[in-house]
């Protein structure tokens, strides 16, 4: 809280002088935010730009990529990449690890919103079938249920690759012994809800990995399948980056641990534009807003800039915060 004190202060400080200066010292100054291309992060990243160019008068890009680069691009320091809007952790623990504690060169903020993650079905899937627990996927005739391409085997969706929960997710559904009757799908999170919004038009099967927030929560009616609670002891992931053997040194046979969802930066950019980092550690969002933005971009098929546009407008005093003011 006193940290956070801190930055406001100097954030007031800092936005009230380059109002005065009519923002001249930054006008030629460019930031570079780290993309990913599902709406939840297209809401929040389009926010950041917009609040960057219209409110301080910087040139703002935004550059797609996975993590190892956005990582690699902050600790470099040359504007490759500035800050990205989508820390989630423990999943980014071992970059955490990296360039946060050891080499200190990217920043995190103070602030972050809660957030879940597990494996969820249709309501009407979990309903007819009895399907409740991440056990009853195990179960031949629920598996075959799920066979969409005529393989023999069901298929649950475990995320996008290079995402370091879908790692985790291929450990869990190898030692929750569901590999007999179904195979692991990986594949871009777009081929995933375009195959639940089919499976719930016709009244059909899906098992895939689902997290909060997400608009499939507002979108669809979904159940998340119990698993057992979360324990240190039941919950071994060894990296993919450390260990080329990590898939078969790796046990998991719980529930992940809670996550949260935070906004990190390059050191770099605190010292060439204090302004900015000051108001990237003051944004306050919370899980149901993000959840309603991504909704009204992939529900509705609104383009993100329009849905944070409108929120902003409607939520002036609450930027005006954000900017120490």
């Amino acid at each position: 809280m006193r940290q956070l004190y801190k930055r406001t202060i100097q954030g007031l400080a800092l936005t009230t002088a380059m109002m005065l200066a009519g923002n001249a010292a930054i006008a030629t100054e460019k930031v570079t935010i780290a993309e990913f291309k599902y709406p939840a992060a297209q809401a929040k990243l389009h926010l950041v730009k917009m609040l960057l160019e219209e409110r301080l008068g910087l040139e703002v890009i935004s550059k797609p990529g996975d993590n190892a680069q956005f990582y690699a691009g902050m600790d470099r320091g040359k504007g490759d990449y500035d800050l990205t809007v989508t820390v989630w952790l423990p999943n980014q623990k071992n970059f955490k690890a990296e360039y946060v504690d050891k080499k200190k060169t990217v920043i995190y903020s103070d602030i972050s919103y809660p957030a879940t993650s597990g494996f969820c079905v249709p309501k009407h899937f979990s309903e007819e079938h009895n399907v409740t627990s991440i056990f009853d996927l195990a179960r031949p005739e629920v598996a075959a249920l799920l066979d969409s391409d005529g393989n023999g085997k069901g298929e649950i969706w475990i995320g996008k690759p290079g995402w370091a929960s879908t790692n985790e997710n291929h450990i869990k559904v190898r030692d929750y012994g569901l590999l007999t009757f179904n195979e692991a799908v990986k594949a871009d999170a777009a081929v995933n809800f375009a195959a639940l919004a089919d499976a719930v038009k016709k009244k059909e099967g899906r098992a895939f990995y689902c997290w909060r927030p997400n608009q499939v929560w507002i979108q669809y009616d979904v159940v998340q399948l119990e698993e057992p609670p979360h324990d240190p002891s039941c919950h071994n992931q060894v990296n993919a980056t450390e260990d080329s053997e990590w898939f078969e040194k790796s046990k998991i046979t719980c529930a992940s641990a809670p996550k949260k969802v935070t906004i990190g930066w390059a050191k770099a950019l605190e010292e060439r534009l204090p302004v900015v980092t000051n108001f990237l550690a003051n944004i306050e969002i919370d899980t149901d807003t993000v959840s309603a933005w991504a909704y009204e971009i992939a529900g509705k098929k609104r383009s993100s800039a329009e849905v944070v546009r409108e929120w902003a407008e409607q939520n002036q005093e609450r930027i005006d915060k954000w900017f120490g003011m």
